[in-house]
């Protein structure tokens, strides 16, 4: 049978493939921009039938009905990394949250620890070869197919074509439903007054020839915005957004100068709009990999001038990083933080920038903080930390003592917290009682 004929006999309503899925099963869900949703509407349309099916997935978009109260007992979501579709679901106790570092999700599929019965994914259509392009979104998906019994791919005629790692054959799936429509997009927001000002210090650390990693956000896209003036810059990171098409246009982002993967933009998926779908599609620039490729610490090592830039909700005196949870509450994930702060750090001339607004909840909150809230978790320990960035300036961290660490980061905190903060830092004994510290 040509791979044409094998197509054609796999082609099926979603109605139809969906009844892949068993009670007892672990569904997995492509993430992103490449949630495939009418595959998930129609495993759920006939969720009275079902029992005890996990429902498995990164940052999705769109709706996620699985984890509505009335289908409790027929579906239980597991997120690696949660989105604002699921986070309710989570602090009620109707769904869960696994931490993990986002290098290491597929072997937990590979080793069959966190086995795939069922993989949901949305491709593009195939080529001459038989090819499909799982498009905008490789990261965790692609391994999460191979390892799954049995695949179902939305296959989208709107899903643009990327290269690199992102190709799987049509003798690797066992339903195809056909689709053509718009895929899910993440507007970028235009970056807060405060947000250029995190941007202006952040690129202060950001050399020519740098390799960039930036997380989603008003930050990241501020940051972006803000190398205008930047030359022979490269991406090796997670995820991309819209940002980088302007800097490409412009002459920026070459990646001529990156020693590994030369002239490439090395990403696992794109968080964007259509106009960058459009850029990437069939160009050649774009390389998709899986995560265990972008998001290795040893990779990314191999990366000089490695500049990683995340985010936290909250850093205490110490240096300690809460990412994932507002207080004991779980309102993300790991994702790549701790990846990329560590790959950066090992990186010749690399620089891990943690990046955060100084308040929070309109200005009443520090984000930098006497001790993370009662029950936050730790992303990003204080050992890994080296530059904290705010509006008010940049701390570095790295090799410094606790009494030292302190006064840094006092001095980019909020100043209507300052004095809170220190007063905090005496009797914790972190600096002496009889400094005087200048606001």
């Amino acid at each position: 049978m040509s791979w044409i004929d094998e197509f054609r006999s796999k082609r099926m309503s979603a109605e139809e493939a969906v009844r892949a899925v068993h009670s007892g099963d672990r569904v997995y869900v492509h993430e992103g921009c490449a949630t495939p949703q009418p595959l998930i509407d129609a495993l759920v349309s006939h969720g009275a039938e079902l029992c005890n099916v996990e429902i498995c997935h990164m940052l999705t978009f769109g709706d996620a009905p699985y984890i509505r109260p009335e289908y409790e007992g027929h579906f239980r979501h597991n997120g690696l990394f949660l989105g604002s579709n699921v986070r309710a679901a989570v602090h009620e106790g109707r769904a869960d949250y696994t931490p993990i570092f986002l290098s290491e999700i597929e072997d937990l599929f590979r080793t069959g620890e966190l086995p795939i019965d069922v993989a949901f994914i949305q491709t593009s259509p195939p080529d001459r070869h038989g090819f499909l392009s799982l498009g905008v979104a490789v990261d965790c998906g692609l391994t999460a197919a191979l390892s799954a019994r049995f695949v179902v791919a939305e296959v989208n005629r709107r899903m643009p074509r990327t290269y690199g790692e992102s190709f799987i054959h049509i003798n690797k799936i066992h339903a195809v439903v056909e689709t053509d429509r718009p895929l899910f997009e993440l507007p970028v927001e235009a970056p807060s007054d405060i947000h250029w000002r995190i941007a202006a210090n952040v690129a202060r650390l950001i050399p020519d020839g740098a390799c960039l990693q930036a997380g989603i956000g008003g930050i990241p896209d501020a940051v972006l915005h803000c190398l205008g003036g930047h030359r022979d810059l490269g991406v090796h990171s997670e995820m991309c957004s819209d940002g980088v098409i302007d800097l490409v246009e412009s002459g920026v982002l070459t990646g001529s100068r990156k020693n590994l993967d030369r002239g490439k933009i090395v990403i696992g998926f794109a968080l964007g709009t259509h106009r960058l779908f459009g850029f990437m599609n069939e160009n050649p620039m774009f390389e998709l990999r899986p995560t265990h490729y972008t998001n290795d610490p040893f990779v990314i090592a191999r990366n000089e001038r490695m500049i990683a830039i995340n985010s936290a909700i909250e850093v205490d005196l110490t240096g300690q990083v809460c990412a994932d949870s507002i207080g004991d509450r779980p309102y993300s994930g790991f994702g790549g933080q701790v990846d990329f702060m560590r790959g950066a750090a090992r990186s010749k001339g690399g620089k891990p920038i943690i990046a955060l607004e100084s308040t929070a909840r309109d200005g009443t909150r520090s984000r930098i903080c006497p001790a993370l809230s009662h029950g936050a978790g730790v992303v990003t320990t204080r050992a890994d930390v080296h530059y904290v960035v705010t509006e008010y300036g940049i701390a570095y961290l790295h090799g410094k003592t606790l009494r030292e660490r302190a006064e840094a980061l006092i001095a980019i905190a909020h100043p209507k917290f300052q004095a809170e903060l220190f007063d905090y830092a005496e009797r914790a004994r972190l600096l002496e009682a009889s400094r005087v510290f200048a606001a």
